[in-house]
């Protein structure tokens, strides 16, 4: 069973990606998504069968992979909690997706090549969620990472497609190397890259307190370091990848980008693959991160950082995917503050709910931007409630998760209610350094993605249309296979966090996470959450309320007050506007003396120096001399003639003398 979950998908990118044309375009969606709804069904199956069973942490061999000196990584799949839960995300998330696409992309001529490049995404995700080793867990990671590169880029007859992949690509690669080396530090310090042996060994490895820390056990960059210290420079170098495929600052720039790709591939981006990997991945390493408090200060603050940074930046954005783009981006920093905080229950049950309710504002965006022909610009919509009634209300669902929407102190509310409250609940009763920190930027950040979440629908659904009058007489509801996956994802988005926050974060979260996640049965934080003030578990829905209230009076009771607003702080909006110019530095800082030493070496180094005094310049030289010799053949006689004669008497002069 566990196979066919994770090999079904290759096995559909396989047929269609080499078959594809010959089967046509109906075959491959049929192929692609019936693979991975069987996928989804399974997944199910192993998640109530491990999550809620009494088994413990086990393995299913495939193969030998990699034996090589004191290097033994094997192919295998390890099964428990933590895995059956992504296995849940990934297939069911991409499962819709898959059948969503099937209408979204219904005109496009490449379509057997798009579902090939899906199934691919989701065969490396599950290949990293799987993965029993960090050898095989980096194989997925990788994967992930071409995947995305091909499907931002896939309109690749389009500029700005090619440069947002490219930007993807680069971008993760600086994540991507400190992640490398992260795992040559782990197999340095461990002598070994097994999961299974590592974490064993993991909990002897710091000297008991008080003792003497001992000789060097890694050298970085010059330095010979001890435990502690070689454990948070390897937990941090860990944390750098999941900085780059999490769209953490600073290595978030790539995330907004990526909305170049048809709009299924953002919602399976963000919503069930490429971002979660670094949450997944810190999860799945909490037993080296808990040796390491450094290491979590550092997590817990840049996560703090990027969910306010996100939300600022999605106050002022116009397109409608780059407003859920930014909120993405902002979730994630919620994700990493319960990491940082050893909430890890709490993370990946915001991951969870996450899925669930930003894949169904994705897709409900996509719904929205098909019944406009292809407008993105929200100043370009507005009045389309009456026209769209069953996306309308989808995106409302959507909008209710994400805010938080529920009633304090009870077990009624949306999923997101659940997820981000007890984060924002976890990250107050921390001990952590910074957790005051935290709780304060989280609670803004709420307080914003109620109101960039509520400015979305207003300015689409509400009021006066802004479209030509020929957009609008063709304005249509979507068909019934994008609105099907529409009204799945909204039931998990509404009923996610009632039916699961008791197994995730309550009182039976030691039975289900069981040894999954490290020193969860001795956390006291989840415990802590239920006696803190009552003030801050009202913090985060007072929070929602100002913001839907201020969203509320800026675009239905006084719609000319934005752009007043936006006049008199002048330099406030254009900050936002263009996301704290952090493209702008990495232009200045990277982009522009990486073209100038580009240049350098193209222009001097390869083509003076090199091709001047080498290949060009002999093949010059040669040039030269030929130009001079074949002067002498003018086909006259008598020059001929003369040519010898003086031939032999320069011939007769070197006898006599």
């Amino acid at each position: 069973m566990y196979q066919a979950i994770v090999f079904l998908p290759l096995l559909g990118f396989l047929i269609v990606g080499l078959f594809g044309n010959s089967l046509g375009a109906k075959a491959s969606e049929y192929i692609t998504s019936g693979f991975l709804v069987i996928s989804a069904v399974l997944s199910w199956i192993v998640f109530f069968t491990v999550g809620f069973g009494h088994g413990e942490v086990f393995t299913v061999p495939v193969l030998r992979w990699i034996q090589a000196g004191g290097l033994d990584a094997a192919w295998a799949l390890r099964i428990d909690t933590l895995t059956v839960v992504m296995l849940v995300v990934v297939n069911t998330v991409s499962a819709l997706v898959h059948i969503y696409s099937i209408g979204y992309m219904h005109h496009d001529p490449n379509r057997p090549r798009f579902f090939a490049y899906l199934s691919l995404f989701t065969f490396a995700m599950l290949m990293l969620v799987t993965a029993d080793n960090l050898v095989q867990m980096y194989f997925g990671w990788e994967g992930v990472g071409l995947a995305s590169y091909l499907l931002i880029g896939f309109w690749y007859k389009k500029p700005s497609a090619n440069a947002a992949a490219i930007k993807a690509f680069v971008v993760n690669r600086v994540g991507d190397f400190g992640f490398a080396l992260g795992i040559f530090g782990v197999f340095v310090l461990f002598g070994s890259v097994n999961l299974g042996t590592v974490f064993a060994n993991a909990a002897s490895f710091l000297p008991a307190e008080g003792a003497p820390e001992g000789a060097a056990v890694l050298n970085f960059l010059g330095h010979a370091l001890d435990k502690h210290i070689a454990l948070t420079v390897v937990c941090l170098l860990l944390f750098m990848g999941a900085m780059g495929k999490s769209a953490q600052v600073p290595l978030h720039t790539w995330l907004p980008d990526a909305m170049e790709g048809p709009t299924p591939v953002s919602a399976l981006i963000h919503a069930a693959t490429m971002v979660t990997a670094g949450v997944f991945m810190l999860a799945r390493l909490s037993p080296l991160f808990e040796l390491s408090h450094s290491a979590l200060t550092v997590v817990t603050f840049i996560g703090a950082f990027t969910a306010f940074f996100a939300a600022t930046v999605g106050l002022v954005q116009n397109d409608i995917k780059r407003v859920i783009a930014y909120s993405t981006c902002s979730q994630l920093g919620y994700m990493f503050v319960a990491l940082g905080v050893g909430a890890y229950g709490a993370a990946i049950f915001h991951l969870f709910t996450h899925a669930f309710f930003k894949a169904l504002l994705f897709l409900g965006s996509g719904s929205v931007i098909h019944a406009v022909s292809d407008e993105q610009d929200m100043r370009q919509m507005g009045g389309l409630r009456t026209l769209v009634p069953k996306t309308y209300w989808m995106m409302v669902i959507g909008t209710l998760a994400l805010t938080g929407v529920g009633i304090p102190a009870t077990v009624i509310g949306t999923a997101g209610f659940f997820s981000k409250d007890a984060i924002i609940e976890a990250s107050f009763a921390s001990h952590n350094a910074v957790a005051v920190f935290a709780f304060v930027l989280l609670v803004i950040a709420a307080c914003f993605t109620s109101f960039y979440s509520w400015r979305l629908i207003f300015m689409t659904f509400h009021g006066e249309p802004r479209a030509s009058h020929e957009i609008m007489h063709h304005v249509h509801e979507s068909p019934p296979v994008m609105l099907v996956p529409l009204y799945l994802l909204a039931a998990g988005a509404l009923f996610a966090g009632i039916l699961f926050h008791g197994a995730f974060i309550g009182e039976g979260y030691a039975e289900f996470w069981k040894a999954s996640l490290f020193t969860l049965q001795d956390n006291h934080i989840l415990h802590e959450i239920h006696e803190l003030p009552l003030w801050v578990e009202l913090a985060p829905f007072i929070a929602m309320v100002i913001g839907f209230a201020v969203a509320w009076k800026f675009y239905i009771r006084s719609p000319e007050l934005p752009r007043s607003v936006a006049a008199n702080h002048r330099l406030l909006y254009g900050f936002l506007l263009n996301k704290w110019y952090f493209d702008e530095l990495y232009d200045f800082l990277f982009v522009r003396p990486a073209k100038r030493l580009g240049r350098f070496l193209w222009k001097t180094g390869d083509g003076a120096v090199i091709d001047g005094l080498g290949p060009d310049g002999i093949s010059a030289r040669v040039v030269d001399v030929t130009n001079r010799v074949v002067k002498l053949q003018t086909g006259y006689l008598y020059h001929y003639a003369f040519a010898m004669l003086i031939g032999v008497a320069a011939l007769v002069t070197w006898m006599m003398l």
